[in-house]
């Protein structure tokens, strides 16, 4: 499993990130691979194992990954069980396997498609840019780029990417999420969020900056959490 410690590290920053990921145990056809879906303006980095994956993607974020079933000491299986613990990018497996027995596994444990090899490399390529264009990751990464809130891990993403939030800016910014489009004043988030009345606007504006931080494209004019002078905040996820 993921070190999300390690995940989470760089606060206010975003990972390196990768349109696709190939994982294939095969070095000359996964590097021949990868090179061709650069030079063609897909952005892509390959792996050999499970170790160098999970470890890769600790310090980057990747839009789509391609997945081999044979993986030296390692299956493809379970590494895909789990990725699918973490990850909610769609894993396309690769593989020489024809059997529908593996088909079906590849499908029943997360896998998105399942491709045999040998393979065109144009076709792969093709097959990689619909699932970008699919999922707005791309050619046009900032139609991709809204704020979703994963209740279940008390997670939030920006795209693809998981923000490293404090706890206190985490139920910030889940409120203003939850209430979007609405004007909240400070006295509500006071109340709402730290559940006390003594919060001063100190505190709040620091927040206030330091998740304009990372959310905005530039801090200084946020056009995600905008001040409505006088009365509070709103989140307004139209602008973006």
């Amino acid at each position: 499993m993921l070190n999300y410690k390690r995940y989470l590290k760089k606060v206010g920053e975003f990972m390196p990130h990768y349109d696709c990921l190939i994982i294939d145990d095969e070095e000359e056809l996964g590097i021949s691979t990868c090179e061709y879906f650069n030079i063609l303006d897909v952005k892509t980095y390959f792996t050999q194992n499970a170790e160098d994956t999970l470890s890769f993607l600790q310090e980057n974020s990747v839009s789509v990954i391609l997945l081999d079933i044979n993986l030296g000491q390692s299956s493809g299986f379970n590494l895909c069980k789990t990725l699918r613990e973490t990850l909610e990018v769609p894993i396309l497996f690769i593989s020489a396997r024809s059997s529908n027995e593996d088909m079906l596994l590849a499908l029943n444990i997360g896998g998105d498609d399942y491709i045999q090899k040998p393979y065109s490399l144009s076709v792969l390529l093709a097959k990689v840019r619909a699932v970008l264009k699919r999922y707005g990751t791309s050619e046009h990464p900032s139609a991709n780029m809204r704020l979703r809130v994963d209740a279940t891990t008390e997670r939030i993403y920006l795209g693809q990417n998981v923000l490293s939030l404090k706890n206190m800016e985490y139920k910030l910014l889940k409120y203003l999420l939850e209430n979007k489009g609405r004007i909240i004043g400070k006295e509500e988030l006071f109340d709402q969020v730290w559940n006390d009345s003594f919060t001063g606007d100190g505190t709040l504006n620091v927040h206030i900056r330091r998740l304009r931080e990372k959310i905005e494209t530039d801090p200084n004019d946020p056009q995600l959490i905008k001040t409505v002078w006088g009365m509070g905040y709103v989140y307004n996820e139209d602008n973006v």
